[in-house]
C-alpha cells in the first residue's frame, strides 16, 4: 500500500468514525468490515477491534487486538489498543489479565493517555478486588490536575498502592 493509499484509507476510516451513531451497530460493522481490510493489517485489525468493542461485542474485540498488537500494530494506536483490549478483558470478567496489562504499560512512554491508562486500571483494579490500589491509581491521576495539594494528595496515592511512592 503506497503512502498515499494509506492516507486515503485512515481518513474512510475516519469518516466511517464520525457516522457512527447515524449509522447504527449493524451498518457500522458492515462498512468497517469492508474498509478496514483495505489498510495495513495491524491497523486493519485494530479498527476492527475498535468496531466490535464500540458495538457491545467485546469477545471478538479481544481475539482482533491481541492479533493487531502481535502483527506490530503503529505507536499511534498501539496504546490505545492496550486499553481497549484491557477494558473488554474487563467486561469479560478478566479484570486481573487486564490490570496486568495495564500496569505494565505505565513503564511505557509517557503521553496524553497517561490518564486513561490510569483511569481503565483503577477499574480493572475494581473488579479485580483491589480497591484500595484502584483508589490509589485514581488520586495520583487526579494529583497531577491539582493546583493545590498534589504533593499530598501523591503520597496518600502511594499509601494506598502500597507502594509509597508516587510513580503512576
Amino acid at each position: 500500500m503506497s503512502p498515499v493509499d494509506v492516507v486515503e484509507w485512515e481518513q474512510r476510516i475516519a469518516d466511517a468514525w464520525e457516522r457512527f451513531d447515524e449509522l447504527g451497530d449493524e451498518r457500522f460493522l458492515a462498512l468497517l468490515a469492508k474498509l478496514a481490510p483495505q489498510g495495513p493489517e495491524a491497523a486493519a485489525l485494530y479498527e476492527q477491534g475498535s468496531a466490535f468493542d464500540s458495538t457491545g461485542h467485546e469477545a471478538e474485540a479481544v481475539e482482533l487486538y491481541e492479533r493487531a498488537l502481535a502483527a506490530g500494530l503503529g505507536e499511534d494506536r498501539r496504546r490505545q489498543a492496550v486499553i481497549q483490549l484491557a477494558s473488554s478483558l474487563r467486561n469479560l470478567g478478566r479484570a486481573a489479565d487486564g490490570a496486568a496489562l495495564l500496569e505494565a504499560e505505565q513503564s511505557a512512554v509517557s503521553d496524553e493517555l497517561d490518564d486513561a491508562v490510569r483511569a481503565f486500571l483503577a477499574l480493572c483494579l475494581v473488579d479485580a478486588g483491589r480497591e484500595r490500589e484502584a483508589v490509589g491509581v485514581a488520586l495520583q491521576a487526579l494529583a497531577a490536575h491539582l493546583p493545590r495539594y498534589a504533593r499530598s494528595v501523591r503520597a496518600y496515592a502511594g499509601e494506598l498502592r502500597g507502594s509509597g511512592s508516587d510513580r503512576i
